[in-house]
């Protein structure tokens, strides 16, 4: 069974993440943060992911630890569920609209961190969320999930709608890189022989 649960504790933040990478899009979600609530919903729905997450941050201050180190959870739950990645397809990607807004990310499930982000939000926040948060985010779940991530927004002039063509996209381009290849069921998708 691909699945995991990870508790993250610091003096910012508590955290548990629970994941099913073959779930059928369930989440339950109580982050104190209600934007990024809507956002990992999109990640769940179109991941096909069953995510549940708990988190307790130092909101009073402000969301970025919380948003930072839920991204970072979520990451190493992920690395955990991943496994020996043995018969995946390693790659996806998916392009995502959401009225004027168009977003594209693709994904290597490589084994190493890399993020490439370009995204020019029109707006420094939807409602009170920071979007400097979308990026903090991603950044901690690249790190610790050992992905390569490409997040490109092509178009949109409304902030709401650009986050969310992106989260969307990601939770779709993570579901085809997580599909089992029934030509390569007992092989590692990589010519090194592990990832």
């Amino acid at each position: 069974m691909r699945q995991a649960q990870v508790t993250r504790n610091t003096l910012e933040t508590q955290i548990t993440v629970e994941i099913n990478l073959d779930g059928s899009g369930q989440a339950t979600l109580d982050t104190g943060v209600p934007f990024l609530d809507h956002m990992l919903d999109q990640i769940a729905r179109h991941g096909m992911i069953d995510l549940k997450i708990k988190a307790k941050g130092d909101l009073h201050i402000d969301a970025h630890h919380t948003v930072e180190d839920i991204g970072i959870t979520l990451g190493q739950a992920l690395a955990q569920a991943f496994g020996n990645k043995k018969g995946i397809r390693r790659y996806g990607h998916a392009y995502v609209p959401l009225d004027e807004a168009l977003s594209r990310v693709v994904i290597d499930l490589s084994g190493r961190p890399g993020m490439a982000f370009q995204v020019e939000f029109v707006r420094a926040c939807i409602g009170e969320f920071d979007v400097d948060l979308v990026h903090e985010f991603f950044q901690g779940l690249v790190n610790h999930a050992m992905i390569t991530l490409h997040i490109d927004n092509l178009s949109g002039n409304n902030a709401h709608h650009q986050a969310e063509t992106i989260f969307k996209a990601f939770g779709r381009a993570l579901r085809m890189a997580l599909e089992v290849d029934p030509r390569a069921i007992d092989l590692i998708p990589s010519t090194k022989g592990s990832l």
